[in-house]
């Protein structure tokens, strides 16, 4: 098993990262570091390249510059081999397998490169890895919501079983995909509670989300994109007070970015 990391080491980092699609460039030369024990925010206005990056770092679209988790560069691997090296990411639909409770859900990532059709078999009156999925589910607070089907979750459940699904196999880094869309306030705070809990354990974690209350209230520093440059990078306070991230969001000096509760 993994050692923990200390808190503040750096688990995850980004160096230049590039994408291009044919003339467009997506993302121009990013560069961010993930700690461990903390909650990194990437905002931007709609088409800034948040979920871009997210698909580059994970290797769902090619890109180049240089990917390191731990240390180690990734920026070669096939998805599944970071996966299996403990980067997990959701993603912005985040539907669950219907027809799957939340804790086969669960095993379905565990054993996911072995091939559906054979997790499926193997799924039922089984339970494998029965204490990684348990443990998922305990730290994103839904201990005993295993054997529940989706359709009997509420939305914010669902949200949450997505993120316990990223979270189960040893991951060391989780890259969170608009973890909050549709959600209510409730519902929101209730995330970002676990999501804070989940660091704390020494997880590194990537958010992205429209939901500016929950980026302010949990993050400990937040990077802006925009037109897939990165135009800052510090504390909600540095990002509140900058003057480019005001135009990108409003094209004005005022940001309608605020101090969560406020």
């Amino acid at each position: 098993m993994a050692t923990e990391p200390e808190r503040g080491e750096v688990l995850l980092s980004a160096h230049e990262l590039t994408v291009r699609y044919g003339g467009v460039t997506a993302n121009d030369a990013i560069s961010i570091e993930i700690r461990g024990a903390e909650v990194v925010g990437l905002i931007g206005p709609n088409g800034a390249g948040k979920t871009t990056f997210i698909d580059a770092v994970s290797g769902f679209t090619k890109s180049k510059g240089e990917v390191r988790l731990e240390g180690r560069r990734i920026d070669s691997l096939a998805p599944h081999r970071r996966r299996r090296l403990g980067l997990a990411r959701t993603w912005q639909a985040g539907e669950l397998f219907a027809d799957l409770t939340a804790a086969q859900n669960l095993e379905v990532a565990c054993r996911g490169t072995v091939g559906l059709r054979t997790i499926l078999g193997d799924l039922v009156g089984r339970g494998r890895h029965g204490g990684a999925v348990e443990g998922a589910l305990e730290a994103v607070g839904l201990s005993g919501y295993g054997e529940r089907w989706p359709e009997d979750l509420s939305l914010g459940e669902q949200k949450l079983v997505g993120v316990a699904r990223a979270l189960a196999g040893e991951s060391r880094v989780l890259l969170l995909d608009e973890p909050a869309a549709g959600l209510d306030s409730n519902e929101s705070l209730r995330l970002g509670m676990q999501l804070r809990k989940i660091a704390a354990g020494g997880i590194g974690i990537l958010l992205v989300d429209h939901d500016m209350d929950l980026v302010m209230e949990i993050c400990d520093r937040i990077y802006v994109l925009n037109f897939g440059h990165l135009i800052c990078e510090g504390s909600k306070t540095e990002v509140i007070a900058d003057e480019d991230v005001a135009a990108a969001y409003l094209g004005s000096p005022e940001p309608e970015l605020h101090e969560a509760g406020s």
